[in-house]
Protein backbone atom coordinates (compact mmCIF):
# COMPACT_ATOMS: atom_id res chain seq x y z
CA UNK A 1 0.00 0.00 0.00
CA UNK A 2 1.44 3.10 -0.75
CA UNK A 3 2.59 5.44 1.52
CA UNK A 4 0.46 8.69 2.27
CA UNK A 5 2.90 10.82 4.81
CA UNK A 6 4.51 14.05 3.42
CA UNK A 7 7.57 13.64 6.06
CA UNK A 8 10.34 10.93 6.05
CA UNK A 9 10.37 10.52 9.84
CA UNK A 10 6.03 10.03 9.36
CA UNK A 11 6.42 7.55 6.18
CA UNK A 12 8.97 5.37 8.36
CA UNK A 13 6.44 5.13 11.09
CA UNK A 14 3.75 4.37 8.13
CA UNK A 15 6.13 1.99 5.81
CA UNK A 16 5.08 -1.58 6.04
CA UNK A 17 8.33 -2.67 4.76
CA UNK A 18 12.12 -0.95 4.22
CA UNK A 19 11.31 -1.75 0.78
CA UNK A 20 8.11 0.45 0.45
CA UNK A 21 10.51 3.23 2.49
CA UNK A 22 12.93 3.12 -0.21
CA UNK A 23 10.42 3.81 -3.03
CA UNK A 24 9.04 6.64 -0.90
CA UNK A 25 12.23 8.36 -1.19
CA UNK A 26 12.67 7.53 -4.39
CA UNK A 27 9.63 8.98 -5.43
CA UNK A 28 11.10 12.18 -4.22
CA UNK A 29 14.34 12.20 -5.04
CA UNK A 30 13.59 10.76 -9.05
CA UNK A 31 10.93 13.61 -9.08
CA UNK A 32 12.89 16.60 -8.39
CA UNK A 33 16.06 15.06 -10.47
CA UNK A 34 13.93 14.04 -13.40
CA UNK A 35 12.54 18.06 -13.10
CA UNK A 36 15.97 19.59 -14.02
CA UNK A 37 17.18 16.70 -16.60
CA UNK A 38 13.78 17.50 -18.17
CA UNK A 39 13.90 21.47 -17.98
CA UNK A 40 17.67 20.54 -19.00
CA UNK A 41 16.33 18.90 -21.83
CA UNK A 42 13.73 21.56 -23.03
CA UNK A 43 16.26 24.38 -22.40
CA UNK A 44 18.85 22.95 -24.38
CA UNK A 45 16.75 21.58 -27.17
CA UNK A 46 13.68 24.41 -27.31
CA UNK A 47 15.67 27.94 -26.32
CA UNK A 48 19.30 27.75 -27.05
CA UNK A 49 18.30 25.90 -31.06
CA UNK A 50 16.28 27.25 -32.89
CA UNK A 51 13.09 24.47 -33.25
CA UNK A 52 13.23 24.91 -36.77
CA UNK A 53 16.90 23.60 -37.38
CA UNK A 54 16.20 20.45 -35.54
CA UNK A 55 15.99 17.61 -37.73
CA UNK A 56 17.38 14.14 -38.13
CA UNK A 57 20.79 15.59 -38.70
CA UNK A 58 20.95 17.68 -35.34
CA UNK A 59 19.55 14.95 -33.50
CA UNK A 60 22.48 12.46 -34.79
CA UNK A 61 25.21 14.25 -34.08
CA UNK A 62 23.95 14.90 -30.34
CA UNK A 63 23.42 11.21 -29.99
CA UNK A 64 26.92 10.69 -31.29
CA UNK A 65 28.27 11.71 -28.63
CA UNK A 66 28.32 9.70 -25.08
CA UNK A 67 27.41 12.07 -23.14
CA UNK A 68 24.09 12.71 -24.36
CA UNK A 69 23.56 9.16 -24.47
CA UNK A 70 23.77 9.26 -20.99
CA UNK A 71 21.75 11.84 -20.36
CA UNK A 72 19.12 10.70 -22.18
CA UNK A 73 19.07 7.46 -21.05
CA UNK A 74 19.36 8.74 -17.28
CA UNK A 75 16.09 10.34 -18.42
CA UNK A 76 14.66 7.29 -20.06
CA UNK A 77 15.58 5.02 -16.79
CA UNK A 78 14.08 7.89 -14.17
CA UNK A 79 11.32 8.24 -15.95
CA UNK A 80 10.32 4.76 -16.31
CA UNK A 81 11.03 3.85 -12.70
CA UNK A 82 9.21 6.84 -11.32
CA UNK A 83 6.08 6.22 -13.83
CA UNK A 84 6.18 2.42 -12.89
CA UNK A 85 6.26 2.78 -9.50
CA UNK A 86 3.41 5.65 -9.48
CA UNK A 87 1.61 3.14 -10.98
CA UNK A 88 1.95 0.27 -8.98
CA UNK A 89 0.95 2.96 -6.39
CA UNK A 90 -2.46 2.99 -8.18
CA UNK A 91 -3.19 -0.50 -9.18
CA UNK A 92 -2.43 -1.22 -5.18
CA UNK A 93 -5.52 1.20 -4.00
CA UNK A 94 -7.47 0.12 -6.98
CA UNK A 95 -7.62 -3.29 -7.88
CA UNK A 96 -8.68 -5.62 -4.38
CA UNK A 97 -8.49 -8.91 -5.78
CA UNK A 98 -4.87 -10.19 -5.20
CA UNK A 99 -4.17 -12.73 -8.24
CA UNK A 100 -5.76 -9.76 -10.59
CA UNK A 101 -3.85 -7.19 -9.17
CA UNK A 102 -0.88 -9.52 -9.51
CA UNK A 103 -1.00 -10.22 -13.17
CA UNK A 104 -1.78 -6.73 -13.79
CA UNK A 105 1.83 -6.13 -11.97
CA UNK A 106 3.25 -8.76 -14.40
CA UNK A 107 2.10 -7.23 -17.39
CA UNK A 108 3.33 -3.65 -16.52
CA UNK A 109 6.69 -4.62 -15.08
CA UNK A 110 7.01 -6.98 -18.30
CA UNK A 111 5.95 -3.80 -20.51
CA UNK A 112 8.48 -1.44 -18.35
CA UNK A 113 11.33 -3.77 -18.81
CA UNK A 114 10.46 -4.14 -22.89
CA UNK A 115 10.41 -0.28 -23.11
CA UNK A 116 14.16 0.01 -21.12
CA UNK A 117 15.28 -2.49 -23.03
CA UNK A 118 14.10 -1.14 -26.28
CA UNK A 119 14.95 2.45 -25.43
CA UNK A 120 18.71 1.75 -23.97
CA UNK A 121 19.08 -0.46 -27.17
CA UNK A 122 17.94 1.88 -29.64
CA UNK A 123 20.07 4.77 -27.75
CA UNK A 124 23.56 3.04 -27.35
CA UNK A 125 23.44 0.68 -30.41
CA UNK A 126 21.70 2.99 -32.98
CA UNK A 127 24.33 3.83 -35.81
CA UNK A 128 23.20 7.42 -36.38
CA UNK A 129 25.65 7.89 -39.42
CA UNK A 130 27.37 10.62 -38.23
CA UNK A 131 31.00 10.75 -39.56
Amino acid sequence: MAIKSKRYEEARLEASTNLELYWWVFMRISGVVLVFLLIGHMWMNAVLMDLNKIDYDYVAKRLSQTTWKVYDWLILALALLHGGNGLRYVLDDWIRNPSRRFWTKVVLYSLIAFLFFLGSLSLFNHDFGVK
